[in-house]
């Protein structure tokens, strides 16, 4: 039949662990620059409960210019989180680094063309941004990510 189920599972995980290995410990060293360099007194002005259109720029904006995974995201919306950003701007944040990076929307006109990726991009962005708001009306504005303990 030529399918090899043990064959490709093998050249998933190899090929995903070598991804892993050469991104996660560059992603810890940024990650632990930016929490270090960047004072929570200006992450709360900027990004902050009243940052407002500001403050989604500047989320929207650092999501764009992020390359990797979106595992790659989740440190950084924890140090945003810890920082004092508001709850709707990580959403913000998180939405926008699934689907805007500059290298993958540069991909997707390639492949897809500006027209689609034009398209895409206006409609996923007011979304990303209504369920910013939403999700801090259900979880709450005060709402913190918990440390976890290992």
């Amino acid at each position: 039949m030529g399918f090899k189920p043990g064959l490709s599972i093998y050249s998933n995980f190899t090929e995903f662990f070598i991804e892993m290995i050469s991104f996660v410990p560059f992603l810890f060293i940024i990650i632990g620059l930016f929490d270090v360099w960047v004072p929570k007194e200006i992450l709360e002005k900027h990004v902050g409960k009243e940052s407002g259109v500001k403050g989604i720029f500047i989320v929207i904006l650092l999501a764009m210019l992020q390359a990797g995974p979106l595992y790659g995201a989740f440190p950084v919306a924890y140090i945003l989180s810890k920082k004092g950003a508001s709850v709707r701007n990580i959403f913000i944040y998180l939405g926008a680094f699934s689907s805007m990076k500059l290298p993958m929307l540069g991909i997707e006109i390639g492949y897809l063309g500006i027209k689609f990726t034009v398209v895409r991009t206006l409609i996923s962005l007011p979304l990303f941004i209504l369920i910013g708001y939403l999700m801090e009306k259900i979880v709450g504005s005060d709402f913190k990510v918990e440390e976890v303990k290992a």
